[in-house]
Parts: structure tokens; sequence; C-alpha cells
């Protein structure tokens, strides 16, 4: 009898693996800043998380209303990239419980993998800094593809270059995208309660989990070996 496939966990990255919020607003700020315009608070920024950095940075300017409408967008973007880029991990951090939740993965014969849609130099220099990179088998980022999530061929991209196959893998994910992502690819999909994303994006979710400490069991019980 031939040999399954690899058991592979999926992971998103902002308010899943990473709390990355507090990089995230002190960016926004400096960015509403130079424009002259007020700050924003984290809460406030939460929910414009899980786009991609294009949308939020529109998101942003729709917040700041009628001051920010002569802004080029495009402008606005390059100079939120060119600066979140070397100050993404000033004050972020994984969420309490990520390696030792990575470390169970791997030593239970797991492949591990990120797909986000932060672009992939961003999410491997953090990955790097954090020293979370070497429990991953593949990055797929918001580039690495023509698509990205909610379109499932970033999360089935990602899969295929970390050598696993939709029915043997999960994603762990806190964004309705995620969400869609994985229920187009016929992934099993586990809502991070933890993360950023509101309750009722966990629809459509296989599970859900109020922390990371809690993925190895779940993974287990939604793929046993």
């Amino acid at each position: 009898m031939p040999a399954l496939p690899p058991r592979l966990a999926v992971f998103d990255m902002d308010g899943t693996l990473i709390d990355s919020l507090p990089d995230l607003a002190a960016c926004a700020c400096r960015l509403l800043h130079h424009y002259g315009l007020p700050p924003i608070t984290p809460d406030t920024l939460r929910p414009m998380i899980g786009d991609g950095v294009g949308v939020l940075v529109r998101r942003l300017l729709a917040h700041a209303g009628d001051a920010a409408r002569g802004i080029d967008p495009d402008d606005a973007v390059g100079r939120y990239m060119a600066d979140y880029t070397p100050h993404s991990t000033d004050l972020s951090h994984p969420f309490t419980g990520t390696r030792a939740t990575l470390s169970s993965l791997k030593g239970a014969g797991w492949k591990l993998a990120v797909c986000t849609n932060k672009p992939v130099a961003a999410a491997r220099h953090i990955l790097r800094v954090m020293k979370l990179d070497p429990w991953f088998d593949a990055v797929g980022g918001g580039d690495s593809f023509a698509v990205r999530k909610p379109d499932p061929r970033h999360l089935l991209g990602t899969i295929e270059m970390a050598g696993g196959v939709p029915g043997r893998a999960i994603m762990v994910v806190d964004h309705r995208n995620d969400i869609a992502a994985a229920t187009g690819a016929h992934v099993r999909g586990i809502f991070a309660r933890w993360g950023y994303g509101a309750p009722e994006m966990e629809a459509g979710a296989t599970a859900g989990a109020d922390s990371i400490s809690e993925i190895p069991h779940i993974a287990r019980d939604l793929l046993p070996d």
C-alpha cells in the first residue's frame, strides 16, 4: 500500500501566527502624519487588516474622509510599504504558544507553510527576524502567484510549494478571505479566535480554536495519521 502524502499545516500570518497590529498601526499613523491627517488607534485599524497592503492603505484614506481626497492612493501604498518593511518587527511578536505549537507539529511529522497576502519578501523578513523561518517548508506571499487570497489558487500554490496535497492539509486563519480560500481549495480550515477577524468570520470553518496552543490537538483530530 503506497504511503500517504505528508500532513501539512498552513498558517495565515497577521493575526494568526504573529501579533503584527502594533507595527501596522504605528506605520499607519506615520503615513497619516506625513499627509497631515489625524492618527488612528489600533482598535480602529484592526478590522481593516486582512486584504493586503493596498486595500489597507485605501481604507486608511477612506477613514480620513474629505481631508484625504486629493491623495494618490498608489503613492500612499508605496510610502506605507517603504516605511513598514524596515519597521515590521519593532513591536510585533509571535502569539504566545506559537513556537511550542510549531515544534509540536513538526515533531509529529507535519510539514508547515505560511500563506499570507503580505508581500513574500516582507513575510520572509519577519519570519527570519522572529526566528520562525526554520520551521516552514514554504512561504506563499501576496505576490508569489498571479492571484492571492481569497482566491483558492493562492493556497493551492502554497500547498504545492510545500510538497503537500489539499486532502492532507489544514489551514489556520483569522479572516473571511482565508476561510473562502480554504473552502475553495477543499482544505479544512481552523478559525483563529485569538486573531483580528470578527466572530462572524468563523462561518464556514471546519473548526475553531481559542488559542494557537490548541492547534496540534485539533489538527490531529481533523487529520489522524
